[in-house]
């Protein structure tokens, strides 16, 4: 069994009103991911999530790629231990 592991990442850029929440869930449910995606109020998109590595990797290229209409000029990632207290992805407002 992998370990799990935890990705923090801030994505900055034209990220909100764009449906790019939208867009990390389903993509992290996708992956079956755990974790969150919230817009922050300096226009950038946080995003929470913890699984396995490879996915989490995975989850990472989608962030730099965004929906259709998004342009994501950075994203600031930190890894970490995964911490079991997410149990599903969502939005959170």
């Amino acid at each position: 069994m992998s370990q799990e592991a935890r990705l923090e990442a801030v994505v900055r850029g034209v990220v909100q009103g764009v449906g790019f929440r939208s867009f990390v869930e389903q993509e992290a449910r996708s992956l079956e991911l755990s974790g969150y995606v919230r817009n922050r109020g300096d226009g950038s998109v946080e995003v929470v999530a913890e699984g396995t590595q490879g996915l989490l990797e995975d989850l990472l290229a989608t962030l730099w790629r965004g929906p259709l209409g998004a342009h994501v000029s950075g994203v600031e990632a930190r890894w970490a231990k995964g911490r079991g207290e997410l149990k599903r992805f969502e939005i959170r407002f």
